[in-house]
């Protein structure tokens, strides 16, 4: 009877070892995980029954933690990992991996109203550095700039501090939003706006793209790198994955995967 009751609970043990397997935890970046992953799980799961998902997208900087930490098995993140992200993983023995999964153009975006089509590499910094507060200062009607950025844990935040303003601080006036929909809808709404957005997002409703120093986000500007605000989009691992998270990963930088990340809106690898 003992025996028994050891086979039992050795049967069970294996049973919810074998289900836990089947769930692939993915967590970082909203440019990523709001849309595009999501889409991709599905259609993963279409021809991989029994397969589950859990997504979280809270920025990249929570992604990176989160294969520091062991808590996730792919962490998005559309910035590449920091020198301090590095040595901490190293700390602790993860064998951080970084993978391009697609690459994005940052869109300028305005109100759909705003007179204003095109701006330069150096008012885009002035503007959102707070050098620049009235659009009449650039050929918009007059008005005080309400500046819609991302929060401090987005991989877009830090991203367009980069490639934008020189690593300059935010203007201390500017609205800080969870997500790239947030900041559209904002614009949208704001005759006064100007804010960021992934090229997922640039054909919400209510806004318009400017050019920027004539170049405009599109897949062959930020394959050439034409666009200034180009960059890749990241999956970080520990180290190989195996399993299903390796035969997914394998699956989002295919053929199909990569047809889903143009019909997303962003650019493919290849």
């Amino acid at each position: 009877m003992k025996q028994a009751l050891v086979l039992a609970a050795a049967l069970v043990a294996v049973s919810a070892s074998a289900l836990s397997a089947q769930k692939i935890v993915i967590k970082g970046s909203d440019t990523l995980g709001a849309k595009l992953v999501p889409m991709l799980a599905e259609e993963y799961k279409a021809t991989r029954p029994g397969i589950n998902f859990e997504i979280a997208a809270e920025g990249s900087t929570t992604g990176i933690a989160a294969i520091i930490d062991g808590t996730a098995q792919i962490g998005m993140s559309s910035r590449k990992a920091r020198p301090t992200e590095m040595s901490a993983a190293l700390a602790k023995g993860v064998k951080m991996k970084g993978i391009v999964v697609s690459f994005d153009g940052l869109a300028v975006i305005v109100n759909q109203n705003n007179p204003v089509k095109a701006l330069t590499r150096r008012q885009v910094e002035q503007i959102f550095t707070g050098d620049i507060t009235d659009w009449s200062a650039i050929g918009g009607s007059p008005g005080r700039i309400s500046i819609y950025t991302r929060n401090t844990s987005s991989g877009t935040y830090s991203d367009f501090k980069d490639l934008a303003m020189k690593k300059r601080d935010y203007a201390p006036s500017s609205q800080k939003m969870a997500g790239n929909e947030q900041i559209a809808s904002e614009v949208a709404k704001n005759p006064s706006g100007i804010g960021y957005v992934g090229l997922a997002y640039i054909n919400d409703p209510g806004i318009h793209v400017v050019s920027i120093d004539g170049a405009m986000p599109n897949k062959a500007a930020v394959h050439d790198e034409s666009y200034p605000y180009a960059r890749p989009n990241y999956f970080y691992t520990n180290g190989e994955l195996t399993g299903e998270a390796a035969t997914f990963v394998e699956f989002v930088l295919g053929e199909k995967g990569q047809e889903m990340v143009e019909k997303v809106g962003f650019v493919p690898i290849r």
